[in-house]
């Protein structure tokens, strides 16, 4: 499908932060395809597979981590870019590295990093995620970061729509190399934000069945997911269970994206230029008033009977506190931290906060496991939920 005039076009990039020769030995790629090849082969990319998604440190290999979670956002991502007319290497380099700001545990891992820089700014893992890309990896001669380009740069800040209060981290970011944060993003970065919420509203119904945390009956209760699932078992009478559950997943993921679709195109109707999608003073990717109201029942759902289960609560409890205590032992004693860390710590607030955070926030589950048993003599327990 050829380029839409509302699309982003790597042919006229507004560049990178620090400007780099390539001399012609790294291939015919365009801007985009570079990003998403630097985020790829990136450390902090890698380490996604170490971090949990719903649940920490699972034992059985199906579950999904952040690294599988990203890749399944980048496939759903693509096709909506593709539908569309849109750039599917900045569409999947977005999708790719939207989560590259968690720290170890999920989501409480990055409160108790909130609580200890409550002093310092806090902690947000959007904001990480930039952090991560334009300052912690370094593994350029000639440039600070990934050194992405500002369209990258501009979705990663602005996916979830202008920013309007930045905090310190996006702050300091913007101040250095500009990003319009209170403008609207590229289309692209409004797809790999709703290609996000669709995998996870869906993927993680999936883990929650898999694991026990949900029933079907339960689900079931949703009247728009009884439907489908009538639909279901009407097609395939006769296969298993489990294939019928995951058809229903499946299926859902389809109805979601065709609706993205059908009222997207609706929206860019008399839109001719990534200029107007940026000024349109609304998000043009989007779900019908009706689709959107169920994605937020099921999103009520899923907080209510898989993100607030009770084991699940437990978890969350134990692996904030497991990073509490690595913040505190790194505050009172920082060559406890990798030499690299340890030597390049600032001496003065709130720089040496922050790097302490920037070193847990790179942390795997596992190894934030082994780095408190190493540091207090004993495993933490219960952080294993499946």
């Amino acid at each position: 499908m050829s380029r839409a005039p509302y699309a982003a076009d790597p042919a006229t990039t507004r560049g990178r932060e620090f400007e780099q020769h390539f001399h012609g030995t790294r291939g015919p790629r365009s801007a985009f395809q570079r990003d998403r090849d630097r985020i790829i082969h990136s450390i902090a990319f890698r380490r996604l597979a170490g971090k949990t998604q719903v649940f920490v440190a699972p034992d059985g290999d199906h579950y999904r981590v952040r690294l599988t979670h990203s890749l399944e956002v980048a496939q759903i991502g693509r096709v909506i870019a593709r539908e569309l007319g849109l750039d599917e290497d900045l569409t999947e380099a977005l999708c790719l590295s939207h989560d590259l700001g968690h720290p170890p545990f999920g989501h409480p891992g990055e409160e108790a990093l909130d609580e200890s820089l409550i002093q310092r700014g806090g902690f947000d893992h959007n904001e990480h995620a930039l952090r991560t890309v334009m300052r912690v990896e370094n593994p350029y001669c000639d440039a600070r970061g990934l050194n992405l380009t500002w369209e990258t740069l501009e979705g990663l800040a602005k996916h979830n729509g202008p920013v309007t209060q930045p905090g310190w981290a996006l702050a300091e970011l913007d101040a250095a190399f500009p990003l319009e944060l209170t403008r609207w993003p590229s289309l692209e970065a409004q797809v790999a934000a709703l290609a996000d919420d669709i995998a996870y509203d869906n993927h993680d119904i999936d883990d929650g069945l898999r694991a026990g945390y949900l029933e079907l009956d339960q689900l079931l209760e949703l009247d728009f997911i009884a439907d489908l699932w009538r639909s279901v078992e009407q097609r395939f009478p006769h296969a298993t269970r489990d294939q019928q559950l995951r058809e229903l997943v499946r299926t859902q993921i389809g109805v979601m994206v065709n609706d993205l679709l059908a009222t997207t195109r609706e929206n860019l109707k008399g839109i001719t230029s990534i200029a107007q999608v940026r000024g349109a003073g609304c998000a043009l990717a989007s779900f019908s008033p009706d689709m959107a109201r169920r994605e937020r029942r099921l999103k009520t759902f899923m907080y209510a009977n898989l993100y607030h289960h009770d084991a699940q609560l437990r978890t969350a409890q134990g692996a904030r506190s497991v990073i509490a205590k690595l913040y505190a032992a790194y505050d009172q004693d920082p060559s406890l931290m990798t030499p690299g860390w340890c030597e390049t710590l600032p001496d003065a607030e709130p720089e040496r906060a922050r790097h302490i955070a920037d070193f847990i926030a790179g942390m795997t589950d596992h190894y934030a496991m082994t780095q408190y048993s190493d540091i207090f003599g004993e495993r933490p327990e219960g952080l294993r939920n499946v």
